[in-house]
């Protein structure tokens, strides 16, 4: 499987997240704003922490492992898909997050 940087992640995320706007304007006549993909995000989000539970055997249900696997991924395209519809260079951000936790960390 091939490992993709940022700008791939952002390019394609992109591409997809065009896709379901003219899902959107077909289907509702509009696209979804800005915190609409921000509460789909939440969704998804609460969706990995149950299946994390499922997997790690505090919830029932059985064969989680390929939609955790799933929601993780679509958390990390929701997350590209909102800083870029924020006008936020997620590449940056994270990389502003990391030094400034490393920092905090090593003290």
């Amino acid at each position: 499987m091939a490992i993709i940087d940022f700008e791939q992640l952002r390019e394609r995320s992109i591409k997809i997240r065009e896709r379901y706007h003219e899902l959107e304007r077909t289907h509702h006549g509009s696209e979804w704003t800005i915190e609409e993909d921000a509460l789909a995000f939440l969704t998804d989000a609460g969706l990995v922490g149950r299946l994390t539970m499922s997997q790690q055997g505090r919830w029932p249900k059985e064969n989680t492992q390929e939609e955790l696997k799933h929601k993780l991924g679509e958390s990390i395209w929701w997350l590209t898909v909102l800083a870029e519809r924020m006008n936020i260079n997620i590449e940056e951000a994270t990389e502003k997050f990391l030094t400034k936790t490393e920092k905090i960390i090593e003290g």
